[in-house]
């Protein structure tokens, strides 16, 4: 089995519509710095990146998936430029009511990707900026880091926090230098 890394998408690799709107054109979309490098930095140390991402517009008419899947492309072409990009992309297309499975804070983007890649979720972590995504990580048993100012770190139950993307890659390679370095004391 492989291990993953999730990401939210808005708040994570670009910056959220403000409150009760949507990105929904790529003329809305304004990509955070640093993305582009963290995947890369993550990848390096082994794990698959999957993006999982709550996308109500849809059910609310303001896109369709075609134009939801058009504005993804589009969004990893400029963010990747060519090189390998995400390995996969959940997204959930219902509104919160009647509730689905699929929509963050509940785990069923992350349990699908693990049965579809061989994911190895204990050994996974669940990038986000909202509570429910650090629901969802933690319900599918998933490392979490919570994107946010530090005093996120009082309201939160991710097991980290950082201030973007690129902090989160550092808490992760740091958490796997560490772990890296017990295995090696543990074996001498």
């Amino acid at each position: 089995m492989t291990r993953a890394v999730f990401l939210d998408r808005d708040g994570v690799i670009n910056r959220k519509a403000p409150e009760g709107s949507y990105v929904t054109r790529w003329e809305e979309v304004e990509l955070l710095p640093g993305g582009a490098e963290a995947v890369k930095r993550i990848r390096e140390a082994g794990f698959l990146i999957v993006v999982v991402s709550n996308q109500r517009a849809v059910a609310r008419g303001l896109l369709s998936e075609a134009g939801l899947e058009f504005l993804h492309l589009r969004m990893w072409q400029e963010l990747f430029r060519g090189e390998r990009g995400f390995d996969a992309v959940y997204y959930c297309p219902h509104d919160a009511d009647p509730p689905c499975e699929c929509r963050k804070p509940q785990p069923g983007m992350l349990l699908a990707a693990a049965q579809d890649c061989g994911i190895d979720l204990a050994a996974s972590w669940m990038i986000g900026d909202s509570e429910s995504d650090v629901q969802a990580g933690r319900r599918a048993g998933c490392r979490t880091i919570r994107i946010g100012s530090p005093d996120v770190r009082l309201s939160t139950a991710a097991d980290q926090v950082a201030q973007s993307l690129a902090g989160a890659a550092i808490v992760i390679l740091a958490s796997e230098t560490m772990a890296a370095g017990r295995s090696r004391k543990v074996s001498s």
